[in-house]
């Protein structure tokens, strides 16, 4: 019998996708739930239980203190009611289990000041980069095409060449600690999406290709196991064929939408390893 992928999805305190990123999931082929964070601050629900975490776009408190900062925070240190346990100790045995962490937006930002990525050397907890203010000092609301580094460890990309997706934020910059840093995440390939040109063939600094300015180019990120992926652009608002804006008129469209290859890729990666 095969075991079915489990998967949840943080919401609460400003999230806002959660919905559309669950039936992504659902439709890639995993168990959903849609988990406030209250119900694990509680101990109701505990993200052992899951294989495929979650954390959707949004705007976490506000974005006060920063894109997901005060979010960041309260994850880190916050105490499961009842229980000598933190919230971390779970996402801590989560990420020592080898399973799956998926952040979108809002939910790689949090991502990256908790320290989730790049994490070189498995640093987990320590915060090297950012996402921060977009170079064009203003919110971008636009469609973007990402080229994919096929030498990346991301099992989310696997077999996917180039992605266009839309973005829909205003601290997408994402900006490394030193340029030492940069330089290892380049060569380790962790930069596994980076905004480039209509036709997939370079990563491109040129506004709008690339709406934030962010080094390099990077628009999603990967840990060096390829299991921790975040990025800016919404790949959970790409799933159906009909949510492209040329629907009507591009017979060249693929049969489902592009942003349903991540978690199709991530719901088999899973099935394997069960």
């Amino acid at each position: 019998m095969v075991q079915k992928v489990k998967a949840i999805v943080i919401a609460g305190n400003g999230t806002n996708c959660e919905g559309e990123v669950a039936a992504a999931c659902r439709l890639a082929g995993a168990e959903c739930d849609i988990v406030h964070i209250a119900e694990l601050l509680a101990g109701r629900v505990r993200l052992d239980s899951y294989h495929l975490l979650n954390l959707a776009g949004g705007f976490l408190d506000g974005d006060d203190l920063g894109s997901a900062k005060a979010g960041a925070n309260r994850l880190k240190h916050a105490a499961i009611r009842g229980s000598n346990e933190h919230l971390s100790d779970q996402l801590e045995r989560f990420i020592a289990a080898g399973k799956l962490i998926f952040g979108v937006c809002n939910g790689f930002q949090l991502m990256v000041k908790m320290g989730l990525l790049p994490a070189i050397g498995k640093s987990y907890g320590e915060q090297s980069t950012t996402l921060t203010f977009n170079d064009c000092g203003r919110f971008q609301d636009r469609w973007v095409y990402l080229k994919v580094d096929s030498a990346s460890p991301c099992v989310y990309t696997r077999g996917v060449d180039g992605i266009y997706l839309p973005m829909r934020h205003g601290e997408g910059k994402f900006v490394a600690e030193s340029s030492q840093l940069l330089e290892q995440i380049e060569a380790a390939h962790l930069g596994v999406l980076k905004y480039c040109d209509a036709g997939y063939t370079a990563p491109t600094m040129e506004f709008p290709l690339n709406p934030n300015g962010a080094q390099n180019a990077i628009a999603g990120l990967c840990d060096e196991s390829g299991r921790i992926f975040g990025l800016m652009p919404h790949p959970e608002a790409y799933v159906q064929p009909t949510q492209h804006p040329r629907w009507t008129r591009d017979e060249a469209l693929p049969e489902v939408g592009m942003g349903l290859w991540l978690y199709q890729n991530a719901v088999e990666f899973i099935r394997r390893e069960l």
